[in-house]
């Protein structure tokens, strides 16, 4: 390896690939590698790809030209997705020297030491199935948060989804392990971890262990100002669950991220999702009752096969009704090797795109409707960074976006402020109270 000096990463798609990322990244600076960014000409680049993402094709093509446009010479390594996915497209890809799949993706250091010469592309993908070890990763780099692996892989094979056949079995580390991953976080200056992997709330599978008693567990941790759950499916997401983390927990902020994707429940069988729409607003009203300042964010899918208007109006009066607090609208599109791709009643891609930009639309409404529920109220706020306009922002416990004139030493720090008002730019002004 001696002959890599630098190296420069890109990351496409989830938290959970930014955690591994990271953890990649380490691998080689421990071995003398200096990280930098692409535009440095490093020695060696390392592409996380997504599936989720549309058009992963192209994106990996325009990150490769882009690299090898600067330097030629630089050796470039495809992970990820979309590498267990599709090997043989990325091979084919000019610039591309090395594909790791689901199994080999964090035994890049071995791969090096015997790199072949420039232009000789190596493949190594097994099957998914093959793929059963955890490997415990953590995000750092920014330095008030960090987005920890806490579980992998997905047993639930929704008709939509690839993620099982790119990521494998659902699977994780025990508590213990878990736990001792989070205190090295915890000896950093990060303030705030998130809980991040593809089905989180599965974690234990049903065994000896559960999420339940591991967010328990992480709670008793020193050092960590805050917890943050990435995302819960529904179903896994127990009033048990509900309770202790808006009213037990010392760390575990108000805040649940809850995917319905549909909520017409013909399209939600059909997605073979694990639930119905009355269980997902019994969720909603159960937080809400619990913490009515609590912040709900909703995943949604627009255009699966067989989403008539009536069906679409549906989602739409459903997440209407609703007191959620924002949405993160996808779009369909087909993927291979999924059981949607085979199903009839294709939604023309005019009305996706029209359902789409109805929902997006919502989603402003209902942000701004809980914003302007919380104005006047005090609030914590981890102060993040510094905007391209010169003023800090950060986000309180429950997510509420905030603005705050610039203070260097106030980053990285959690201020008691409260909340204003609401900029034209849907961001809420504030003032401290301490």
């Amino acid at each position: 390896m001696n002959q890599y000096k630098t190296v420069a990463f890109h990351t496409l798609g989830c938290k959970l690939n930014f955690s591994e990322t990271s953890t990649i990244a380490r691998q080689l600076t421990e071995l003398g590698c200096a990280r930098v960014d692409m535009e440095s000409n490093p020695d060696i680049f390392v592409l996380n790809t997504c599936s989720v993402t549309e058009n992963a094709d192209k994106k990996c093509k325009q990150l490769v030209k882009k690299v090898m446009q600067n330097n030629p010479a630089t050796y470039v390594i495809v992970i990820g997705c979309y590498a267990q996915l599709k090997p043989k497209e990325i091979a084919d890809i000019p610039g591309v020297d090395l594909v790791l799949g689901a199994n080999e993706k964090f035994n890049i250091p071995e791969y090096l030491e015997n790199a072949a010469p420039k232009g000789e592309v190596l493949v190594k993908n097994e099957n998914i199935k093959q793929t059963t070890d955890f490997v415990p990763s953590h995000s750092i780099g920014d330095r008030t948060r960090s987005f920890l692996k806490v579980q992998d892989g997905c047993d639930y094979f929704c008709t939509f989804c690839t993620i099982p056949l790119a990521r494998g079995k659902s699977r994780n580390a025990s508590i213990q392990d878990t736990i001792q991953e989070a205190k090295k976080i915890a000896k950093t200056d990060v303030k705030e971890i998130v809980l991040t992997g593809v089905n989180i709330g599965d974690f234990g599978q049903g065994g000896e262990e559960n999420f339940e008693q591991l967010i328990r567990e992480l709670d008793t941790i020193e050092g960590v100002e805050r917890f943050r759950i990435s995302s819960i499916e529904p179903n896994l997401l127990s009033d048990s669950i509900i309770h202790f983390c808006l009213n037990d927990s010392k760390r575990f902020v108000p805040h649940f991220h809850i995917p319905l994707q549909s909520g017409s429940d013909l399209l939600l069988k059909a997605m073979r999702r694990k639930y119905l729409s009355d269980l997902y607003a019994n969720r909603v009203h159960t937080i809400k009752k619990m913490n009515p300042k609590t912040c709900i964010g909703v995943d949604v899918i627009v255009g699966f096969p067989g989403e008539t208007d009536e069906e679409f109006m549906k989602t739409y009066d459903f997440l209407n009704a609703l007191p959620v607090s924002y949405l993160h609208v996808f779009t369909y599109s087909e993927r291979a090797n999924t059981t949607a791709i085979k199903m009839a009643d294709a939604v023309p891609h005019n009305k996706r795109k029209e359902r789409s930009r109805m929902l997006h639309i919502l989603s402003e409404k209902k942000k701004r409707a809980f914003y302007e529920s919380v104005v006047g109220d005090e609030a914590e706020v981890l102060i993040e960074g510094q905007e391209e306009g010169g003023n800090l922002f950060g986000f309180t416990e429950n997510y509420i976006k905030v603005k705050l004139p610039y203070e260097e030493t106030m980053i990285n720090t959690i201020q008691k402020i409260r909340l204003k008002q609401i900029d034209r730019d849907g961001v809420m002004l504030c003032e401290f109270t301490n």
